[in-house]
Order: structure tokens, then sequence, then C-alpha cells
């Protein structure tokens, strides 16, 4: 039998005044370069938050194909609860440009909500980040809390 230990490590990304996550265009900032190590391949992060919105760490829970990307609330709660985060952001990009969301974004989007209620974490938005030339709204992102599903 394997037995493991289990670490918690934070890597300082910035240091500055503290941003409120309050609205997707400032989300898109702050994951402005989370996706520049593989643009061609859908990535999945989560942000923490505390219970101001100030964003305490960002986490990539997968990184996926040209089309597809996993995750599960296992993974994405994991790191909210041992970030002690109070509130959490779901990120993901669509490397074709379009933000619209697949019907398996969307039930990924109730799912993660769902499991955030059991756990009294909430899921503040779940925002796709595309850019603003493919985008049929010219946005470069869709907001599921915008769009009125969360």
């Amino acid at each position: 039998m394997r037995r493991y230990e289990i670490t918690i490590n934070y890597h300082l990304l910035e240091e500055g005044k503290c941003t409120t996550l309050s609205c997707p265009p400032k989300v898109c900032e702050y994951m402005k370069d989370a996706f520049d190590e593989l643009p061609l391949s859908e990535a999945f992060w989560v942000i923490l938050l505390d219970r101001r919105n100030h964003p305490m760490g960002r986490h990539r829970i997968s990184i996926g194909t040209a089309t597809s990307t996993l995750a599960h609330p296992r993974e994405v709660f994991r790191v909210a609860v041992l970030g002690s985060a109070t509130c959490a952001l779901l990120v993901h990009n669509h490397p074709s440009g379009n933000p619209s969301p697949s019907a398996a974004d969307i039930q990924l989007t109730r799912q993660m909500r769902e499991a955030g209620k059991v756990l009294d974490i909430e899921v503040m938005d779940h925002i796709i980040i595309g850019n603003e030339t493919d985008d049929p709204m010219g946005l470069g992102y869709y907001s599921f809390r915008n769009a009125g599903l969360l």
C-alpha cells in the first residue's frame, strides 16, 4: 500500500493593490496569461476568492484538446476547500475564439453550482474566454452569470 503526503504550495503571482474580481472583464484581465503556454488547447481553471471577491489564487484543473477539457467537482472543490475559499470562479478557454457555451459547458456549470451549494462555496461565475473577433457578441468572453444561468 502506498501512502502520500499532501502539501499545499503557494507561488506569488504578483504583489500590489488588491483587485476585486466583480465582473467578467476583470476576470479576463486576471487570466490574460493563463492560456499562453498551450493556446491551442482548452484549459480549465478555478480562481479562489475570499468573502470580498478578492482573488486568493488560481489553479489549473486540467488541460484538454482543441475542443474539450475535463473538469469534475471533486478536483475543483478540493482546491477550493484546501485554499479556504468562500467563492470560486470557473474559467476555461475556447481556442476557436468563439466563447459560446456548448451543451457540455452548460451541464458542467449546473453540476458545479450544485456541488458548491453542498459545500457552501458559491460558484460566482463560469467564464469562457475566446476573442472579440470570433465572438458573435463581440465581447471575447461568455459569462454564465450575465446570461442568467448561475
